[in-house]
């Protein structure tokens, strides 16, 4: 019988791993938890989700990351402009037939997330 598992945090490999707690504290309202020499644990993104964590590496990201996150707000255009004036940078827009679109922004180390409107 196999054991299910479950997701306890989203760890993100950066450099500066102060900037990036900043960063994403604001964007998401989110707190330190644990810190550690290289690693900071952040609360969890919902009452049932996994925390966001933050883990310095020397090597600069290449490419495209894999693994993104998508945010939604009621007020996506408000929350893009929130997240360049905190330092991150717009990469995208997208529109599909039936009225979704997205905005794809990038985080302080170029990682890329999307922003849509709340359902």
């Amino acid at each position: 019988m196999s054991v299910p598992a479950k997701v306890a945090a989203v760890m993100v490999d950066c450099n500066d791993v102060d900037v990036m707690v900043a960063f994403w504290g604001e964007v998401l309202d989110l707190e330190v938890k644990a810190r550690y020499p290289d690693y900071v644990f952040m609360s969890r993104v919902s009452d049932q989700g996994p925390a966001l964590a933050f883990q310095q590496v020397p090597e600069p990201r290449l490419g495209k990351n894999r693994l993104h996150l998508d945010l939604t707000s009621d007020d996506p255009e408000s929350l893009a402009a929130h997240v360049i004036k905190l330092g991150g940078s717009r990469v995208e827009e997208h529109e599909m037939d039936g009225g979704i679109s997205w905005t794809v922004l990038a985080d302080p180390e170029g990682n890329v997330f999307c922003v849509t409107r709340s359902h």
